[in-house]
């Protein structure tokens, strides 16, 4: 299995620190257990429904935090280390344009 090392641009360590306190906790366990399982473990369990994006975000994955709340990410490989860059952490919003 290769190392994983999760990055996080500083626009969603801000809005990590605004969310709720049970979303900072929900995100503190997912990224420890990207880092102790590797990226596979989301796609096994199914409460986080991670997910490849469409469109305009098609280069990057999310997955949900809670019902409301979702992470979005981009993973790169250095040799034998996958980095998840961690881009941001928002509520979803369910209306279509």
């Amino acid at each position: 299995m290769s190392s994983v090392v999760i990055v996080e641009k500083k626009s969603a360590q801000k809005e990590l620190a605004k969310a709720p306190k049970e979303v900072q906790v929900s995100y503190e366990i997912w990224a420890r257990l990207i880092e102790e399982h590797g990226l596979s473990i989301l796609r096994k369990i199914k409460g986080y429904h991670d997910e490849k994006l469409k469109g305009n975000m098609k280069s990057y994955r999310s997955s949900r935090l809670n019902k409301k709340w979702r992470v979005f990410y981009q993973v790169s490989k250095d040799g034998t280390i996958e980095i998840v860059d961690v881009v941001k952490i928002t509520p979803h919003d369910y209306r279509r344009p």
